[in-house]
């Protein structure tokens, strides 16, 4: 009989550690280092790869505003055939990165998020159609911003073999709206060429749902500064190089 206890009891305690390993990351449950993440001003090259060449299409501004209690981060998309910039500004709370505030605005639509809560507002303005939508989602879990999700992978406790999923929330009504799932396929330790100089980086391979899991990012993430230093954007039949 105590055996029979001993063995129910060890049960228990192991469905419920792998309970708690399956729970995707959250502002709640996350091993990100907060100190990894400085305020900075990074400009990167958007290309288009055909036939292996590279053809520069856009430029990509990141900026990071990091104050006591927020982060900012705002990005700034210069697209070669576009007369107008996408902007997308979001805010984070320093502990744990809760999202506070999203908004995204370009040449097809404009959206602002306020995530108070269980309860996220705002709007999504259609400019092909001129159609405005009022957003009203009540959430029961916890997520982080899909627009900060990139951030937070440069955060982590990276190492070979390095594998997780992330709890995020994202609102596009042509593909996904709500709580869904980013995932970190595989990690690896390699070196690239930045600008004639070797560099040892962290090898990200991603896939989220807002794509359906199709699309491939590549975060290639310097091992000890923890910058960004190229993406690589892998969609099938298309790839797209950000460096």
């Amino acid at each position: 009989m105590k055996n029979i206890i001993l063995l129910l009891l060890f049960s228990l305690v192991y469905i419920t550690h792998a309970n708690s390993q399956e729970e995707p990351l959250n502002p709640k449950n996350n091993p990100a280092d907060p100190g990894l993440i400085k305020s900075e001003i990074t400009s990167m090259s958007w290309l288009m790869v055909k036939d292996s060449t590279e053809i520069k299409i856009g430029d990509v501004q990141t900026e990071i505003k990091k104050e006591k209690d927020k982060i900012y981060v705002i990005t700034t998309v210069k697209m070669k055939q576009s007369p107008s910039n996408w902007i997308d500004s979001t805010i984070v709370s320093t502990s744990g990165f809760k999202p506070m505030y999203h908004s995204s605005y370009n040449q097809q639509r404009d959206i602002v998020l306020k995530f108070r809560k269980k309860k996220i507002t705002g709007y999504y303005f259609d400019k092909q159609t001129n159609s405005k939508t009022q957003i009203s989602e009540t959430v029961k879990t916890r997520f982080f911003d899909s627009n900060f999700y990139p951030q937070l992978i440069r955060l982590l406790p990276l190492q070979k073999g390095y594998s997780d999923t992330i709890s995020i929330f994202d609102y596009n009504p042509k593909s996904k709206i709500g709580v869904i799932t980013a995932t970190i396929k595989s990690t690896e330790e390699t070196t690239i060429d930045y600008n004639g100089e070797l560099k040892h980086v962290w090898k990200v391979d991603t896939t989220d749902d807002i794509s359906n899991n199709t699309t491939i990012n590549t975060y290639f993430i310097e091992k000890y500064t923890r910058k960004l230093l190229k993406q690589e954007i892998d969609l099938g039949d298309r790839k797209m190089i950000m460096k």
